[in-house]
Order: structure tokens, then sequence, then C-alpha cells
């Protein structure tokens, strides 16, 4: 295992966007400081818009360079990408954008979010903010106590919030519009008929994480996106911008934040890092083992969920990552100290999406190039390699629809 090295200068910006998915935003400066131990070591220059720029030169130690060379040809096709940054062994191997899209371009995560919301609970349970993953949620927001009359609200959790398994009516897809029309997104939210027992199978909905954002607005006395910047975007060297926030003054969780690839490149190696950037431990590990526990299942594609995070096997390998609609992810294969981030245009929902055409890249191509890069690496040091065979799994282009995200 190889730690590196020294994070590069990032400019960018957030974006605060309407509750109709339309990203409107104002730019910031992002730096990002020198990292000993943890933090991904980005190129100098930034690369002209549809140009994939090698860190150093192929072929490369730590994937394969041919394959590399395959998987940008085949985002190049992707006519909604805008980014493919891959890093291995904390360092950035390739990066490259397409459809007009450049480094200093906010990407709006959307549901990607979710993660990052997830990652401030864990920080504000850890601080003594929070009790834990067991506490009710209307102990935390008790002036809603009677806006649903079903005594089951009673027993959600804030494990059920980030699990996705409060068992509330969604408020995502076509329920989405009317929950940000709402003169109260959090009362709304609560006082939704119950789709499923608490703690039960798993209801996806941005409303849950929206609770979660009223509660850490609540629990630590500051807003969502000054908790975010104290406790976990500056320490990463990452300028975090307003976005949306509902009529009560609260960030939107769980969509419309604002993020430079190269920052969810950083934010992705923090996890891979069990927490640890630039020497200094933001997350507890036993947060992120948590997160990356399985505590649901999406009925429409078959993804596990944690704790705001996805999961999925491909080829053998654990695959953790952040999902936001219309392509925006921060794909985490710890095995293979791989990371994979992609941004895209979200206008236009799901049809000509590269969702699946992602999932099939990491694992029809990736997955394999880090594979045969650590592989030829062993070689070229004398060691004696253990190839990790493959054996048939899920492809994404299988799966007959996707969830709203």
């Amino acid at each position: 295992m190889r730690w590196s090295g020294v994070a590069g200068v990032l400019a960018g910006a957030a974006l605060a966007a309407s509750c109709t998915d339309v990203p409107d935003g104002s730019e910031a400066l992002g730096m990002a400081g020198t990292a000993p131990r943890s933090a991904v070591v980005l190129p100098g220059p930034d690369p002209a818009p549809g140009a994939a720029t090698p860190v150093r030169p192929p072929p490369s130690w730590g994937l394969d360079s041919v394959l590399l060379d395959t998987a940008y040809a085949r985002a190049a096709q992707m006519p909604r990408l805008y980014s493919l940054l891959v890093a291995r062994h904390g360092e950035l191997e390739r990066e490259a954008y397409f459809n007009g899209a450049g480094p200093r371009r906010i990407a709006n995560i959307k549901s990607a979010s979710k993660a990052v919301v997830s990652t401030l609970v864990g920080i504000a349970i850890d601080e003594g903010h929070l009790e834990g993953l067991d506490q009710p949620v209307l102990d935390l927001l008790p002036e809603y106590r009677g806006v649903n009359g079903d005594p089951r609200l009673e027993s959600v959790t804030l494990g059920d919030l980030l699990g996705m398994t409060a068992g509330l009516q969604s408020t995502s897809g076509r329920n989405y519009g009317g929950w940000v029309a709402s003169r109260d997104w959090v009362r709304d939210a609560l006082g939704r008929p119950f789709a499923e027992e608490p703690g039960g199978r798993m209801v996806y909905s941005t409303g849950n994480t929206h609770l979660l954002s009223a509660i850490l607005t609540r629990a630590t006395g500051e807003s969502t996106l000054a908790y975010a910047r104290r406790a976990l975007f500056q320490p990463l060297g990452i300028t975090l911008s307003p976005w949306t926030r509902d009529p009560q003054g609260i960030y939107l969780g769980g969509n419309e934040m604002g993020l430079l690839p190269r920052e969810m490149l950083i934010y992705g190696e923090l996890y891979r890092n069990e927490g640890i950037h630039e020497g200094r431990r933001l997350v507890a590990s036993d947060w992120i083992s948590e997160s990356w526990t399985q505590r649901g299942t999406s009925r429409f594609n078959g993804h596990g969920h944690g704790l705001g995070w996805w999961i999925r096997e491909y080829a053998g390998y654990d695959v953790f990552f952040a999902w936001g609609h219309g392509g925006q992810y921060i794909f985490l294969v710890p095995d293979l100290e791989l990371t994979v981030v992609t941004t895209s245009n979200p206008a236009g929902g799901r049809s000509g999406a590269p969702t699946r055409a992602l999932h099939d890249l990491l694992e029809q191509v990736l997955i394999p190039a880090a594979e045969l890069g650590a592989f030829r690496a062993l070689g070229a040091h004398g060691d004696s390699a253990v190839r990790v065979t493959r054996s048939p799994t899920y492809r994404a282009s299988d799966e007959p629809g996707w969830p709203p995200a």
C-alpha cells in the first residue's frame, strides 16, 4: 500500500439551486492543502475540456493503461457525461471533461449529498450533539409530535432516516414537487402516512434526509451549511457555498449541494482512508463501517443501502457509492484502493442519463484495469501475484428500473 501526497489548488463554487432541480449558483474559491498521508494527489494544471489528462505517463503501475484508454474512449461517447476522474492508491491517475465541461464546473451532486448529510450526522454523534442511531426523531423535533396521528412515528429513529427505513411515504419521485411546494417541509415529511413499518423495507425519500438537516440544525445550534463548513469541508480544504433552503430556512438535506469533481474525489478519499485526511481524523472509522453496512435493498435495482451510501458487489469486490440523479457518482472499491468520480448533466430526467453505462464502465473496464495494474506492479517488484478470480456479477444494464436519486 502506498500513501500519498500533495493535494492541488482547487478553484470552485457551490450552487444554490431551486426546488425544481434547476441548478443556479455563485462561485467561491476552494483550496486543498498539503497532505502527508491521505489526501489524493492532484495534478497541477487544469486539463482542457474534452482532454484526458494522465498524471504520469503510461503504463501506470496502478491501472492497466490499455483498459484505462478504453474507459475514457467509452466515456467520451456518453452525451450527458461531464467528467470522469479515476484515482488509485490515493493518486489521481487520469481525469477528463466532456461536452463542454471543465474542472471548474460545479456539479449539482443531487442525492450524492445524502452521503454528506450522513457524514455530518456521524460527526455530530462523535461530538456529542446527538446520542446515536437509536435516538427517536420526535425527541429531537418535539414540536412536531402531533403532526401525524399514527403512533408508529414515535418509534422512528435517526438510523431509520439514514437507512431509508423510516417507513413514511416517500417525498421523492412524483411526490417531490408537492413536497417542496408545501409551507413546512419538515411537517409535510413527518405527516405522511406510513407505507412500511419503521425499521422495515426501504422507502427512498429525500424527506428523510431533510429531517436530518433539521435535526442537525437544532442539535448543533448551527445551520447545516455552517456545520458542514466547520466540521467537514474546511478541514478538507473545500469552500462550500449555500444551496437551497426550505421556507423555515433549513438547508435542503439530500439535494442541490454543489461541489467540483476534484472536491468530490477528496471527499471520497476521506472515506477510503477510513475517515483520515492529512493525518487528522475527521470521521470515526466505526461510522464509516456502519454507513457501509447494508440496512435495506432497493426494490427498483437491487442495490443495497447503508447510511446514505449505496452498496453493490462487482467481480467479487464490495463497491460503495454516493449516487446523485443523472450520473453524479463517487464510487469506492476499498479492496482495490480505487476511487472513481463522475458528473453529468442532470437535465432531461432518466432518458439518456449515463447511469447504467457508468456502472458497466466500472465493472467491465475500471475494476479489471485495477486488477491488471496491481498484478503487473507486483510482478515488476518481484512479489508473488495473486489474482482475484472474476465471477459472474450484476450488470447495471440488466436492471429494469432505477429509483429517483
